[in-house]
């Protein structure tokens, strides 16, 4: 009978019900439970794995560059990093209210770093993140359009609750990346959230973007109610590197 249960568990697809049941029977942990705590048990590894599973597809669908988590941010280093600003963008409220974040820094400040530990938690809270370097995400739209695909692409990014662009203004919009740029922000106004990573102040922007009428349009939805995270100081990698090498030095 109970091999016949598992059997069941698995065509069904409660895999995390079909673990605990099975890990129960090679046990003696089912004996010390009454029936309701064992239900409960049951219910509570199936919801468990779930959850997991989906943090898993989110990740996965995120397309993030590396792993980083709210927990290894450094703050001892000095550049600027607010902790409890950061601990106040972690519970995500700018994502609930789809306010716009902006992480502006020069090179190797940790801006891509930030944003992508955001995006993690963001995942891991439930919410469909897309993680994307400008420049390959323009081209990426590019492609699309000359393959027909163009609006499929479009409704993918809108339906993200979190966006996030790292290096925006690396290089400078074409008239199509303009376009698409626009139809990006249009569909997200007001209604999803958008990070921005740049090494651009965000007074340069308008001149990177190019093109009065859609520059307006675009830091005219943007620019105003969004958050900031200002970074300065050496690139991380060169301090890291330098305290690699002092450390040979002195071993």
């Amino acid at each position: 009978m109970n091999q016949e249960t598992l059997n069941k568990m698995r065509q069904l697809r409660l895999l995390g019900m079909y673990d605990a049941f099975k890990t129960s029977l090679e046990s003696s942990s089912r004996e010390t439970l009454t029936q309701d705590q064992f239900i409960s048990f049951l219910i509570n590894s199936e919801w468990d794995d779930r959850k997991n599973r989906n943090i898993d597809r989110a990740l996965k669908v995120a397309s993030f560059r590396y792993k980083a988590s709210v927990e290894q941010i450094d703050y001892e280093i000095e550049r600027g990093l607010d902790k409890n600003q950061i601990h106040r963008l972690a519970g995500l409220e700018f994502v609930k209210e789809h306010k716009d974040l902006f992480i502006i820094g020069s090179t190797g400040t940790g801006k891509s770093f930030l944003s992508t530990a955001l995006g993690y938690q963001a995942c891991q809270k439930g919410y469909r993140v897309l993680y994307a370097s400008t420049s390959k995400l323009m081209g990426q739209l590019k492609l699309a359009k000359a393959k027909g695909t163009i609006l499929a692409e479009l409704k993918r990014i809108e339906r993200q609750d979190l966006l996030i662009l790292d290096d925006f203004g690396l290089q400078p919009f074409d008239a199509q990346a303009r376009t698409s740029l626009l139809d990006i922000i249009e569909d997200r106004h007001q209604k999803r959230s958008t990070i921005i990573t740049s090494q651009i102040p965000v007074a340069e922007w308008y001149e990177i973007i190019g093109e009065k009428t859609i520059a307006d349009a675009i830091l005219d939805r943007i620019v105003h109610h969004a958050l900031r995270v200002e970074l300065f100081g050496e690139s991380l990698r060169k301090k890291i590197t330098k305290k690699n090498f002092k450390k040979k030095l002195y071993f």
